[in-house]
């Protein structure tokens, strides 16, 4: 009897079991199928639009450095930029510039966030923003400002003669040589990057983690070793890996500065050359391997341990304010980095306001006549609406494809997710310049894209070059966001029915939104600054763009640079509104945002 008992029950219990899976299999199979479908379709989608606007415009510029005259593939022209001593201390130099830049801009960003992140002082929200104000300025004109500074009859070198330290006509160049001045604007300019990470990562550790290792009697700086910094890592590769990639191919900066010795000016300085000489196809080629490799080293040093977290934080912990002395010490660091990270501001405010600034220390006299005449040239505001407009649209396509990429990086299996990992970062790997070219290349008459050509309406190509250049800084943003934020949330949302485009939105972005709101305010700001793809693309006056206009302004005879300098000042009036805009929208301070 207790054998057929058990045998019953075990029958009973097998035959509810697979009733229960037939009807559940039954349920989700519907679902299921037409769910993996769209999954397909949008990465094959996301690979279909690399495939037409990153691999193979850039194919039309590389096949030269791979291709001999015969049409064969050959290691030729690779080798030979290895061969080369030129070629040899370009790379060099180039490598030195993303260390140097990088390790600054660390140096730079992460005391400063850990301040942000652990106590309040006076002035809090205002030092934040100021901290912001390298990004609304375009690199080039920064350069230009910083010559007025620290140029061999700058400002600085005549405080200098006035007070004695140096005698007049033994001014120092400060910037001889170039690479340490590359290094330091370079930083100055891209910090904020690291920044913005670190401070959403600082924000996303929860404090229950910290009070733990100090009740084992983990504190101070080794409680932050051990266990802050592992992390924050994954905010730290972040950041760091754009500021790498970026200072590594960066070709404004060096250019401004007549530094020729690096690898994105050899390739500039070549393309005249384009028809003739495959060298610089081969240097970019150099360039993209370089760079994919130091990415891959990183997020194999830095991203081989990502720590996810039960939440944002297990609960919030109010910041500690500081009185006295110690809210002096405080506000010290972000005065000398926000002073510093504005002196190319001070030096194009001068250029704007002054009718001379030669051999002074301030300019000659001042003039409010450069801001009215950059706003009322016929190129001012319609180059200001069509970036602001090349800019939003670029924007949209950056978070829709950032953001699902990111997803499959971080959530994904299979080799699908190193391959649109890989693809989301190479565009950086490319200078601008290059991939300006290879649209050029593409649109030509009789290719296929000849109905994009840029000379007719530059306006798809642009967008679409902002958005594919920039969605490195969205991928990474969510990317970092989604590692912190445990896959347990959405697993619990799952089981108790909730569809996964309602977990997504419901779930998943408003645990990972300061990370999302970062990557966008780096991508519209980047992409209202974006200067070669706006140079080479733009061939009318009615598409051009901002950097466009100041350019061709700048060029101009007379006062052409000061109103260049005008209309710099008017952009960063613009992009510091966005900023506001976005503060505004979410109903906190945008020093706050990476809190929430």
């Amino acid at each position: 009897m207790p054998l057929r008992t058990n045998h019953l029950s075990f029958g009973v219990f097998a035959e509810n079991i697979t009733n229960h899976l037939s009807i559940k299999m039954l349920k989700n199979f519907p679902g299921q199928f037409p769910r993996r479908l769209a999954h397909n379709l949008l990465l094959a989608l996301a690979l279909a639009f690399f495939a037409a606007f990153f691999v193979f415009p850039v194919w039309q510029i590389l096949r030269g450095g791979v291709l001999d005259s015969g049409g064969h593939l050959t290691g030729f022209y690779l080798a030979e930029v290895f061969r080369n001593p030129l070629y040899r201390s370009g790379l060099a130099n180039s490598f030195v510039i993303a260390a140097g830049t990088t390790l600054l801009s660390l140096l730079l960003a992460l005391p400063l966030a850990w301040l942000y992140d652990r106590f309040d002082f006076s002035g809090k929200g205002a030092w934040n923003g100021i901290l912001m104000l390298p990004m609304i300025l375009a690199p080039f004109v920064g350069a230009l400002g910083m010559q007025c500074i620290f140029g061999r009859y700058g400002a600085v070198n005549e405080l200098l003669v006035h007070l004695g330290f140096i005698a007049e006509g033994a001014e120092p160049d400060w910037f001889a040589g170039g690479l340490l001045a590359v290094i330091v604007l370079e930083a100055l300019h891209l910090f904020p990057i690291l920044y913005l990470n670190l401070v959403a990562a600082f924000a996303n550790v929860d404090p229950m983690l910290l009070e733990a290792a100090s009740d084992y009697g983990c504190t101070g700086f080794r409680r932050f070793w051990k266990v802050t910094l592992p992390l924050i890592r994954p905010g730290i590769f972040a950041g760091g890996t754009l500021v790498f990639i970026w200072s590594f191919t960066e070709l404004g900066t060096p250019l401004m500065f007549n530094y020729e010795r690096v690898t994105a000016v050899q390739i500039y300085l070549g393309l005249s050359e384009m028809g003739n000489n495959p060298m610089p196809y081969a240097l970019v080629t150099v360039m993209m391997l370089c760079a994919g490799t130091a990415y891959l080293v990183a997020k194999c040093w830095f991203g081989r341990d990502a720590y996810a977290m039960s939440g944002k934080a297990g609960r919030v912990v109010e910041p500690v304010r500081l009185r006295g002395w110690r809210n002096i010490l405080a506000v010290i660091p972000f005065a000398a980095v926000g002073l510093i990270g504005v002196l190319p501001h001070l030096g194009v405010l001068g250029m704007a306001v002054g009718k001379g600034w030669y051999r002074s220390v301030l300019p000659n006299a001042l003039t409010a006549s450069h801001f009215d005449a950059a706003l009322g040239h016929n190129l001012t505001v319609p180059s200001i609406i069509n970036s602001l407009r090349y800019a939003g649209f670029a924007l949209a396509i950056a978070l829709i494809l950032g953001v699902f990429i990111a997803w499959v990086i971080v959530r994904g299996k299979g080799p699908a997710r190193w391959l649109l990992d890989t693809s989301a970062m190479l565009p950086l790997a490319v200078p601008g310049l290059v991939m300006a070219f290879g649209y050029l290349a593409m649109t030509q008459k009789g290719d296929f894209f000849h109905f994009l050509n840029p000379i007719e309406n530059p306006t798809i190509l642009l967008v679409i070059s902002y958005a594919i250049r920039r969605l490195p800084y969205v991928v990474r943003s969510a990317v970092a966001g989604l590692e912190q934020t445990s896959v347990s949330f959405e697993e619990a949302a799952a089981s108790l029915g909730a569809k996964p485009m309602t977990t997504f939105r419901r779930i998943t972005v408003p645990l990972i939104a300061a990370n999302l709101l970062a990557g966008a305010i780096l991508t519209f700001s980047f992409s209202m600054l974006e200067v070669s793809d706006s140079l080479i693309l733009a061939q009318k006056a009615a598409y051009f763009p901002i950097t466009k206009a100041i350019y061709e302004l700048s060029s101009l005879l007379g006062q052409g640079p000061s109103l260049a300098a005008a209309l710099g000042l008017w952009t960063m009036v613009f992009l510091g509104a966005s900023f506001l805009l976005a503060a505004a929208l979410l109903g906190k301070k945008l020093g706050a945002v990476f809190r929430g």
